[in-house]
């Protein structure tokens, strides 16, 4: 089975940074690896587009860092979170890692490049591909159906990894079989768009709190701001869905955001997506199915991890297979690389998940924003702890040892 033409060690559906980070680990460590994107790149994506100082280990260890430096990033020293009526409390990069700086890089390079060293790294990728199903047999599952075109065909696996982000394309194909598939209203809606003429400070990503929601705004390549930004879903249908009619009725009501925003337009067409809401999902749907990246667990975009915890998540995924790899070669349990993934998995992200699931309470209440602005402001020592809990611990910096 193994020597088959169309089986691997893991198919992966998603190309961003969690798919693609787990793909390259896992090539380099000997595994045939398979790796499906339903779109083409280099594509736009709905996304933050702000690289955390960590995120340059990971690039580095990738083997993409001065990739990524070549595209044009810009430097981020800060960022700057501003209450409604205008206050500020700042966070430096420099907090997060030794070059003291973050990135502002957009998703369409930065998923290009990361995609170009999978396939130099060994990679199958195949592009405008629809992972229309799972391979099931008797609940494990075994690889991907999938679609280009009008043709159809199965590709088996040892591991699947759903690393499809927030829309969790093959946990939910699990659920709808199981008829558990999500039918409650979306609370909330996220869009973004790259400006001209925005007026965010030189070297800072700017965090607006307001009523319903918060948004961000930091410069990319290309001398333009990507300007991300979530509102209440009643709030988009009182405006007829149209973003720039939120911005007014809403983001605006954040005095620095009005400032900064006042002269600017889209140079992009606005992207959206409705969100179902933050925090952890299953990690593990069913036997033979990893989830990873936004998949397993959503963080809110105001902490500046999300990308971070993608290159972590696939990073980890990729380790905890490499380390059960050779039992599954031989027909063993699934159950072993399932119960330590879940606790490394564990071990790395669970008390940053709640730390967020705590400041998100006053993200969305304009008065605690307010408050807490205020309180953090008065101690620089106390910030950059709250800030550092948010991030990894130097020795979770390293891949999870070995447990076989």
């Amino acid at each position: 089975m193994i020597n088959s033409e169309d089986t691997y060690d893991v198919a992966i559906a998603g190309a961003g940074p969690a798919g693609t980070s787990a793909a390259i680990h896992l090539a380099t460590q000997g595994a045939r690896v398979l790796l499906v994107e339903q779109k083409r790149f280099p594509r736009a994506k709905l996304c933050g587009e702000f690289i955390s100082p960590e995120c340059l280990r990971h690039f580095d260890r990738l083997g993409v860092a001065d990739q990524m430096i070549s595209a044009g990033a810009t430097t981020l020293t800060q960022t700057v979170f501003y209450s409604r009526k205008g206050r500020s409390v700042n966070v430096p990069s420099e907090w997060f890692g030794a070059n003291g700086r973050a990135l502002g890089l957009s998703r369409s390079e930065m998923d290009q490049k990361l995609l170009e060293r999978a396939k130099d790294a060994g990679v199958l990728v195949l592009e405008d591909t629809h992972a229309s199903d799972l391979i099931l047999d008797r609940g494990r599952v075994l690889g991907l159906r999938l679609k280009c075109g009008p043709e159809s065909k199965d590709h088996h696996a040892l591991v699947t990894v759903d690393a499809t982000g927030r829309t969790r394309a093959l946990a939910r194909r699990l659920n709808r079989r199981r008829k558990q598939e999500h039918t409650g209203r979306y609370r909330l809606v996220a869009f973004k768009a790259h400006l001209e003429n925005a007026q965010a400070s030189e070297g800072a990503c700017e965090i607006y709190f307001y009523p319903g929601g918060y948004g961000g705004l930091s410069s990319v390549e290309g001398g333009v701001s990507n300007f991300c930004f979530i509102a209440s879903a009643k709030d988009v249908r009182r405006c007829g869905s149209d973003p720039e009619a939120v911005i007014r009725a809403s983001v605006f009501l954040n005095s620095r955001a009005a400032y900064t925003l006042a002269h600017a337009h889209a140079r992009t067409e606005w992207l959206s997506v409705s969100l179902e809401g933050f925090g952890r999902r299953k990690l593990v749907p069913a036997e033979g199915l990893l989830t990873i990246g936004d998949a397993a667990a959503f963080i809110d975009p105001f902490s500046g991890s999300g990308m971070l915890i993608a290159l972590e998540s696939g990073e980890l995924a990729a380790q905890t297979i490499t380390n059960q790899l050779e039992r599954l070669r031989r027909n063993a349990s699934f159950t072993p690389l399932a119960r330590e993934y879940r606790l490394e998995y564990q071990k790395k992200f669970d008390s940053r998940l709640r730390i967020c699931s705590l400041l998100r309470r006053a993200a969305f209440v304009p008065s605690l924003a307010e408050a807490a602005i205020l309180f953090f402001g008065t101690s620089t020592r106390l910030r950059r702890r709250v800030a550092r809990i948010t991030r990894p611990s130097q020795n979770l910096e390293t891949p999870p040892s070995s447990v076989r």
